[in-house]
């Protein structure tokens, strides 16, 4: 198996500060779950630095039906998608 990484523009939408839709490699989704936020583990976390949110994960439905599940990180430029899941 070949794991290959490619980089999409993404666009999020937020509703109350909670992903709500994205647009991502060409297709428009709709998160269709409750979406998780992502935070250091405690036990992999420095007890010195808090960094606190780092991204969400989501489930997100395309027009055609087909669903994925995103993790989604914020850097400087804007938000990617870290992992997408079938």
């Amino acid at each position: 198996m070949t794991d290959l990484a490619v980089e999409h523009d993404l666009t999020l939408w937020m509703v109350g500060d909670i992903p709500s839709r994205m647009f991502y490699a060409g297709r428009r989704w709709r998160v269709t779950d409750t979406p998780t936020r992502l935070r250091d583990s405690i036990w992999a976390a420095s007890l010195a630095e808090r960094r606190g949110l780092y991204g969400w994960r989501f489930q997100a439905t395309d027009e055609a039906g087909e669903s994925f599940v995103f993790d989604v990180y914020k850097r400087e430029d804007g938000w990617h998608v870290h992992r997408a899941y079938p």
